[in-house]
């Protein structure tokens, strides 16, 4: 069942929510803003020319105030307790905007209304043109844990095609004063398949990236989304869209860099040193956890309730100001969508889908993909092959029917 609440602000998630799932529960904070906008990226971000007077930091963070304590409230009412937090990470949108004291207002913001765990993992994105020493010792200080920086590439030409500001050597840089500021974990996000990427480029990023030192590396293909500058560029024919065996090839080759660097792959898009670099926020997305998403256009889910907010952040904030959750739909998953959920997400860890999670009639399709080299049964657990990785969504097609 899903629903709309854009007009009624006393129809919300909670009146329908249960109890928790029981597993691990995370909050993510969305953060809107930034300076420029990436031609490739259509997530919900707004530059300072886009919002005008509309919105600024300052009533972000105050709407954010609000409705994280509307939720506590809210949750504070289910069967259970409200277990306490296990997993924050704050994402955007460029975090890092707000710099190193806004960050960690935004974490005392969740202690005020939430009870973090014990060894909770604290994480927050940032572009490394806007850190610096100073910002890392800061936000270590303010108890976040973990540091996610936007490498993309060492290429400046592909960087230019991104349109990503930072210059090549920054994030290297920036990873390594995270890590002299105190910070364990450090992880580097990679974007490969960009038009103009020779496999020189991509070996030096990967190089410039194992000298970092980090801990965790997350590798995505390009993907051109509808509506992004990078997508009419590609519709005029001025850039190439992504070749599909290039992007296969260059899969391989992150894998087989990182692996012998001791980064072993953990999902598929993502590689760690060893267990506790993972990012245990994003295996709770992949377990069907339970999480928070608080501000403009986050998704949260609960119990198998799933609700997502107003976009744009000045609704957002005027929402918030009339009382109850910033919601703009929510909808209770079915035991099919929960099931076919199950089967998407987990069937990309390194630990594999259990076969027991399987439905009855998926045995056929198992047998398929053991027989096609795509998966393994691993002590009951079906998981990809190397080749498997490279067609994870066909195996998931197959295995879901």
């Amino acid at each position: 069942m899903t629903k709309t609440a854009e007009s009624a602000v006393a129809d919300q998630p909670g009146l329908v929510l249960r109890d928790f799932g029981g597993g691990p529960f995370g909050i993510y904070i969305h953060v809107p803003f930034c300076a420029t906008r990436c031609g490739y990226c259509d997530f919900n971000t707004y530059t300072a020319g886009e919002l005008g007077t509309s919105a600024s930091p300052q009533s972000w963070f105050e709407a954010l105030r609000g409705e994280l304590a509307t939720a506590a409230e809210q949750f504070a009412g289910l069967a259970s307790a409200t277990p306490e937090v296990e997993t924050i990470f704050v994402g955007g949108g460029t975090p890092s905007l707000l710099g190193g004291d806004g960050l960690a207002n935004v974490l005392g913001a969740v202690r005020e209304n939430f009870t973090l765990a014990a060894g909770a993992e604290v994480t927050t994105e940032s572009n490394p043109e806007s850190t610096s020493p100073e910002f890392f010792e800061t936000l270590l200080a303010g108890g976040f844990t973990r540091i996610s920086l936007g490498m993309q590439s060492a290429a400046a030409h592909v960087l230019k095609v991104l349109d990503r500001t930072h210059t090549p050597g920054r994030a290297v840089a920036a990873a390594k004063e995270a890590r002299a500021a105190g910070f364990e974990h450090v992880n580097l996000d990679l974007i490969y398949g960009t038009p103009g990427e020779t496999d020189a480029d991509l070996d030096a990023s990967l190089d410039a990236v194992l000298s970092a030192g980090v801990d965790h590396v997350s590798a995505y293909s390009l993907i051109v989304e509808d509506g992004t500058a990078l997508a009419r560029r590609v519709r005029r024919g001025e850039l190439p869209a992504p070749d599909d065996d290039v992007l296969a090839a260059r899969y391989e080759r992150i894998d087989q860099r990182l692996e012998a660097a001791g980064l072993g792959w953990y999902e598929v898009s993502n590689w760690a040193a060893n267990d506790a670099a993972r990012c245990r926020h994003n295996l709770g997305y992949w377990d069907g956890g339970d999480w928070l998403g608080a501000g403009p256009g986050a998704h949260s889910h609960v119990g198998g309730v799933r609700w997502w907010n107003v976009k744009h952040p000045a609704r957002y904030a005027d929402r918030v100001a009339l009382g109850g959750l910033p919601v703009a739909g929510w909808e209770t998953l079915t035991e099919s969508e929960r099931y076919m959920e199950r089967v998407m997400l987990t069937a990309r860890l390194r630990t594999g889908l259990p076969l027991t999670d399987l439905a009855p009639d998926a045995k056929l399709a198992v047998d398929a993909v053991i027989a096609d080299g795509l998966a393994e049964n691993r002590h009951g657990n079906l998981v990809l092959t190397d080749r498997g990785r490279l067609l994870a969504d066909a195996v998931v097609r197959d295995l879901l029917g």
